[in-house]
C-alpha cells in the first residue's frame, strides 16, 4: 500500500521529498483517526486521505506562489488604509508551470528565502495573522477567533504585515 501511495504522490507532485512527506502525513492521519477501524476499510480510507493530502499540498504551493504576485501588486500602492486587505482582491496565479527553467526556480527559491527572513522580522501578531490568513487559508472570522481578537484587528495586522513585507522586499532589491 505504501509503495503504491508513494508512486501516486510522486506522479502527482513531481517531487520525491514532498511525496514522502505527503505519504507519511497520510499514514499518520490514518493511524490517528481510523486505527480502530476494521483492516478491510483501511485501504479506501488511506486512498481518500492521500487524495486530500495531495490537494492540500497543491493548495499550499498555490499560496506560496501567490506571495510573489502579492508583493509585486503591493509595491505600487500609495495609500495607508489600515483596514484595506490587499490580498482580498488578489487572484492566485494559474497552475504551476512544469516547463519552468532551473534559473527561474533558483530565483524563486531565493525570493522565497528573503520573504521568510522578512516574515521572521514581523511583530508576532502581524506574522500570526498573516500566516493564518494566507498560509493556512483561514478567513477573517476564523483568524479572529484563533487569535482571540476582532476581525478589524486581523485586517489591520494583515495589512500592516503586507505593507511591511512589500517595503522590506523593495529595500532588499527584490523586484517581482
Amino acid at each position: 500500500m505504501e509503495r503504491r501511495a508513494f508512486k501516486q504522490a510522486v506522479f502527482a507532485v513531481r517531487d520525491e521529498e514532498a511525496a514522502l512527506d505527503i505519504v507519511q502525513d497520510a499514514m499518520l492521519r490514518l493511524a490517528e483517526k481510523y486505527g480502530d477501524r476494521p483492516p478491510a476499510e483501511l485501504p479506501l480510507l488511506f486512498h481518500r486521505i492521500m487524495q486530500n493530502a495531495i490537494r492540500d499540498w497543491f493548495r499550499r504551493q498555490k499560496v506560496r506562489s501567490l506571495w510573489t504576485t502579492l508583493f509585486s501588486s503591493l509595491g505600487g500602492r500609495g495609500d495607508d488604509d489600515e483596514d484595506h486587505d490587499p490580498l482580498e482582491t488578489l487572484e492566485a496565479a494559474g497552475g504551476s508551470n512544469p516547463e519552468e527553467t532551473p534559473a527561474n526556480r533558483l530565483e524563486r527559491s531565493q525570493v522565497l528565502e528573503i520573504i521568510e527572513q522578512e516574515m521572521s522580522r514581523l511583530p508576532a501578531r502581524q506574522r500570526e495573522a498573516f500566516m493564518l490568513r494566507y498560509w493556512e487559508e483561514l478567513d477573517v472570522a476564523e483568524t479572529a477567533k484563533a487569535m482571540g481578537c476582532s476581525e478589524g484587528s486581523v485586517k489591520t495586522h494583515c495589512s500592516r504585515a503586507a505593507h511591511t513585507l512589500a517595503a522590506a522586499l523593495k529595500a532588499r532589491g527584490v523586484t517581482l
